[in-house]
Protein backbone atom coordinates (compact mmCIF):
# COMPACT_ATOMS: atom_id res chain seq x y z
CA UNK A 1 0.00 0.00 0.00
CA UNK A 2 1.40 3.27 -1.09
CA UNK A 3 0.37 6.68 0.27
CA UNK A 4 -0.08 9.38 -2.21
CA UNK A 5 0.90 13.00 -1.58
CA UNK A 6 -2.55 13.94 -2.79
CA UNK A 7 -4.21 12.80 0.45
CA UNK A 8 -4.20 15.39 3.26
CA UNK A 9 -2.89 18.93 3.64
CA UNK A 10 0.64 20.27 3.55
CA UNK A 11 2.10 22.28 6.39
CA UNK A 12 2.13 25.40 4.24
CA UNK A 13 -1.59 25.06 3.50
CA UNK A 14 -2.39 24.68 7.20
CA UNK A 15 -0.26 27.73 8.06
CA UNK A 16 -2.08 29.81 5.44
CA UNK A 17 -5.46 28.84 6.90
CA UNK A 18 -4.33 29.67 10.46
CA UNK A 19 -2.98 33.05 9.28
CA UNK A 20 -6.25 33.90 7.55
CA UNK A 21 -8.22 33.00 10.68
CA UNK A 22 -5.89 35.11 12.86
CA UNK A 23 -6.18 38.14 10.57
CA UNK A 24 -9.96 37.82 10.41
CA UNK A 25 -10.13 37.63 14.21
CA UNK A 26 -7.91 40.69 14.59
CA UNK A 27 -10.07 42.71 12.20
CA UNK A 28 -13.21 41.65 14.05
CA UNK A 29 -11.73 42.67 17.42
CA UNK A 30 -10.75 46.11 16.10
CA UNK A 31 -14.23 46.61 14.67
CA UNK A 32 -15.96 45.92 18.00
CA UNK A 33 -16.56 49.14 19.96
CA UNK A 34 -14.66 49.61 23.21
CA UNK A 35 -17.79 49.64 25.39
CA UNK A 36 -16.44 47.19 27.97
CA UNK A 37 -13.39 49.19 28.90
CA UNK A 38 -14.92 51.34 31.64
CA UNK A 39 -16.68 48.25 32.99
CA UNK A 40 -13.29 46.53 33.21
CA UNK A 41 -11.84 49.49 35.11
CA UNK A 42 -14.84 49.44 37.46
CA UNK A 43 -14.38 45.70 38.00
CA UNK A 44 -10.67 46.17 38.85
CA UNK A 45 -11.57 48.91 41.32
CA UNK A 46 -14.29 46.74 42.90
CA UNK A 47 -11.93 43.79 43.31
CA UNK A 48 -9.34 46.00 45.01
CA UNK A 49 -11.98 47.50 47.30
CA UNK A 50 -13.05 43.98 48.26
CA UNK A 51 -9.38 43.08 48.89
CA UNK A 52 -9.14 46.02 51.32
CA UNK A 53 -12.27 44.70 53.06
CA UNK A 54 -10.69 41.25 53.37
CA UNK A 55 -7.35 42.69 54.54
CA UNK A 56 -9.09 44.55 57.36
CA UNK A 57 -10.66 41.32 58.59
CA UNK A 58 -7.70 38.98 58.12
CA UNK A 59 -5.08 41.51 59.23
CA UNK A 60 -7.10 42.64 62.24
CA UNK A 61 -6.47 46.33 61.41
CA UNK A 62 -8.80 48.95 59.97
CA UNK A 63 -8.13 49.57 56.29
CA UNK A 64 -9.22 52.70 54.43
CA UNK A 65 -10.00 53.27 50.78
CA UNK A 66 -9.75 56.84 49.52
CA UNK A 67 -11.26 57.90 46.22
CA UNK A 68 -10.70 61.10 44.26
CA UNK A 69 -11.32 62.34 40.75
CA UNK A 70 -7.78 61.36 39.80
CA UNK A 71 -7.55 57.89 41.32
CA UNK A 72 -7.75 55.87 44.51
CA UNK A 73 -5.54 54.29 47.13
CA UNK A 74 -5.49 52.38 50.38
CA UNK A 75 -4.21 53.10 53.89
CA UNK A 76 -3.92 50.86 56.93
CA UNK A 77 -4.13 51.89 60.58
CA UNK A 78 -0.79 51.20 62.30
CA UNK A 79 0.19 52.46 65.77
CA UNK A 80 -2.56 55.09 65.84
CA UNK A 81 -1.86 56.53 62.38
CA UNK A 82 -2.77 55.85 58.78
CA UNK A 83 0.03 54.40 56.65
CA UNK A 84 -0.32 54.16 52.84
CA UNK A 85 -0.24 50.59 51.53
CA UNK A 86 2.59 50.29 49.01
CA UNK A 87 2.12 46.61 48.08
CA UNK A 88 1.22 46.06 44.44
CA UNK A 89 -2.40 44.94 44.71
CA UNK A 90 -3.38 47.88 46.93
CA UNK A 91 -1.00 50.65 45.96
CA UNK A 92 -2.24 53.99 44.64
CA UNK A 93 -3.92 53.65 41.26
CA UNK A 94 -4.83 56.43 38.82
CA UNK A 95 -7.99 56.29 36.73
CA UNK A 96 -7.51 55.98 32.98
CA UNK A 97 -6.91 59.42 31.48
CA UNK A 98 -10.23 59.24 29.60
CA UNK A 99 -12.22 58.18 32.67
CA UNK A 100 -14.05 60.65 34.89
CA UNK A 101 -14.86 59.48 38.41
CA UNK A 102 -17.38 61.03 40.75
CA UNK A 103 -18.62 60.13 44.20
CA UNK A 104 -21.21 62.85 44.64
CA UNK A 105 -18.97 64.60 47.16
CA UNK A 106 -16.35 67.23 46.50
CA UNK A 107 -12.71 66.32 46.88
CA UNK A 108 -11.54 63.06 48.31
CA UNK A 109 -13.84 60.47 49.93
CA UNK A 110 -12.51 58.06 52.53
CA UNK A 111 -14.23 54.78 53.38
CA UNK A 112 -12.89 52.81 56.34
CA UNK A 113 -13.34 49.06 56.71
CA UNK A 114 -13.22 47.99 60.37
CA UNK A 115 -11.91 44.63 61.55
CA UNK A 116 -15.35 43.05 61.07
CA UNK A 117 -15.55 44.24 57.45
CA UNK A 118 -18.19 46.92 58.05
CA UNK A 119 -17.67 50.41 56.63
CA UNK A 120 -18.08 53.78 58.27
CA UNK A 121 -20.14 54.96 55.27
CA UNK A 122 -21.50 53.72 51.99
CA UNK A 123 -20.53 55.21 48.65
CA UNK A 124 -21.39 55.09 44.96
CA UNK A 125 -18.47 55.70 42.61
CA UNK A 126 -19.57 56.51 39.07
CA UNK A 127 -17.03 56.01 36.30
CA UNK A 128 -17.75 57.62 32.92
CA UNK A 129 -15.82 57.37 29.68
CA UNK A 130 -17.57 58.87 26.68
CA UNK A 131 -21.03 57.33 26.41
CA UNK A 132 -20.08 54.37 28.60
CA UNK A 133 -20.58 54.36 32.39
CA UNK A 134 -20.41 52.02 35.35
CA UNK A 135 -21.16 52.48 39.04
CA UNK A 136 -19.37 50.73 41.89
CA UNK A 137 -21.42 50.60 45.09
CA UNK A 138 -19.71 50.04 48.43
CA UNK A 139 -22.37 49.31 51.05
CA UNK A 140 -22.22 49.82 54.80
CA UNK A 141 -21.92 46.05 55.32
CA UNK A 142 -18.69 46.05 53.25
CA UNK A 143 -20.15 44.47 50.14
CA UNK A 144 -18.99 45.79 46.78
CA UNK A 145 -21.12 45.65 43.61
CA UNK A 146 -20.60 46.83 40.03
CA UNK A 147 -23.58 48.06 37.99
CA UNK A 148 -23.26 48.84 34.30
Amino acid sequence: MRRSAEHGFTLVELMVVVTVIALTSAIAMLAIPSRGRVAEEAARFAVRARAAHDLAIVGGRPTALWISGGGYGFDQRVDGGWIPIADKPLRVERWDERTRASTGATGRVRITFDTTGMTDRSADVRLVRGDDAATVTIAADGSVRVDG
